[in-house]
């Protein structure tokens, strides 16, 4: 027998221990059926940990979406109020910081501050029904506020 560096142990312990030559050529024979099936065996191991890890990864971020863990303690005092679309990409949003209202345009690439204005009570604006869209409220809100700050 030729021992070289890729013999594998069990074969330099057959040829160690006195064997009966019938199993040692038993052994020989079977050890290359049993590499293609334990690397085929090794892959499906390999990719079954990546799909598991990746399946947690995609676990551990839809708890944070859904239960809003990711804010951190710095931006507590920070609020988004409302919000309406104004074009495909552009949106009108108020901002609540602390005790004040920032009324910001927001673009793609931009952001603008338009008014800020003192904290208000969400009371429903005058001849709205109380069941109607929260979203229409909100437009008609910032319509009439928008107009009250242009007015001369």
């Amino acid at each position: 027998m030729k021992i070289g560096r890729s013999t594998p142990l069990w074969a330099l312990l057959c040829a160690a221990v006195p064997v009966a030559p019938a199993l040692a050529q038993a052994a020989q024979t079977a050890q290359p059926a049993a590499a293609a099936t334990g690397s085929t065996g090794s892959l499906f191991q390999v990719l079954f940990g990546l799909i598991a890890v990746l399946g947690l990864m995609a676990g551990a971020a839809w708890l944070l979406k859904r239960f809003n863990l990711s804010r951190s303690g710095t931006a507590g005092n920070v609020r988004i109020v409302g919000g309406v679309s104004v074009g495909s990409r552009e949106r009108v949003i108020v901002v609540e910081v602390a005790d004040q209202w920032i009324v910001v345009g927001v673009a793609p690439g931009r952001v603008n501050a338009l008014s800020t204005m003192p904290r208000q009570d969400a009371a429903p604006v005058a001849g709205d029904a109380p069941g109607a869209n929260p979203s229409g409220n909100f437009s008609s809100w910032l319509k009439q506020t928008i107009d009250r700050r242009n007015a001369p």
